[in-house]
């Protein structure tokens, strides 16, 4: 195999991400998850992204087929794309507030399906790329430009959400855990069935300044502390997680997919 370089899969543009966002890491980890896999390039992939910054992941930069979708709405093309072309590895890039807000019908219900799809959601905690608005995993009493005295919601749990509508593979961890990032990443791709990757990431333009860090490694910092692996989370209270992000994989199953179910379908009423 070659030696790896992102450059390899990249169409050269230069992305549009603020200087320390966790974007970069994810392309980065997932690109070498996809080399590591034996893929020298992105032929056997299609991308799906919505609106958002982590949207623009895979497209236009990808050297790829993208499709750039309507907010929320990443995930049901994904479906369509997979259902024609079975083969191929389809992939969805997206924020918190694109698919955990805006589109978090179609998680659900993808994950209930048990579509053999990929998602990775990476959850900067708030909206970033439309003005710093509070997301549906912004933490309980941190300021945003729509809650400007903290906000008074509780933040959803998206990977336990995901895990109990029906996905086969779900995992969280942040941009600090990079080998264990690029290893969920080459599980998820090699799982059949629903698959799902929660990328806990800096944003320090349009939360970290808010929510009172000083720079990205103020951000990085705080990762580290407040991670904890899932197995010690189980044995503490409510409270005691307080302002600690659970790490980990939540599930690792096997079952058959819609696409098993709906081929086999297919096949029976051709005879």
């Amino acid at each position: 195999m070659s030696e790896f370089s992102v450059r390899r899969y990249l169409r050269g543009l230069k992305y549009p991400f603020c200087p320390g966002c966790g974007c970069y890491t994810v392309i980065e980890r997932f690109l070498l998850a996809v080399h590591e896999l034996g893929y020298e390039d992105l032929k056997d992939f299609v991308f799906c992204s919505g609106i958002g910054c982590a949207s623009w992941i895979p497209s236009p930069y990808f050297k790829a087929d993208t499709i750039h979708t309507l907010h929320g709405r990443s995930i049901p093309v994904a479906i369509g794309v997979k259902l024609v072309r079975p083969d191929l590895n389809v992939v969805v890039f997206g924020g918190d507030g694109d698919l955990a807000g805006i589109g978090l019908s179609h998680l659900i219900h993808a994950a209930r399906r048990n579509v053999d799809v990929t998602v990775v959601l990476v959850n900067n905690f708030i909206y970033g790329m439309t003005g710093g608005q509070v997301a549906p995993t912004t933490p309980l009493g941190v300021r945003t430009t729509t809650t400007p005295y903290g906000s008074f919601e509780s933040p959803l749990d998206v990977v336990r959400l995901v895990a109990a509508a029906g996905a086969c593979y779900v995992a969280r961890w942040t941009t600090v855990h990079r080998e264990e990032l690029k290893e969920a990443f080459k599980k998820a791709l090699k799982k059949k069935g629903f698959s799902f990757v929660e990328v806990v990431s800096q944003c320090v333009t349009m939360y970290g300044r808010r929510a009172g860090f000083k720079d990205v490694a103020d951000m990085l910092q705080f990762f580290k502390r407040a991670s904890l692996p899932k197995d010690e989370a189980e044995k503490l209270s409510y409270e005691e997680l307080k302002d600690r992000i659970i790490i980990g994989e939540f599930i690792d199953v096997e079952r058959p997919t819609l696409i098993d179910r709906i081929h086999r379908m297919i096949e029976c009423l051709r005879r």
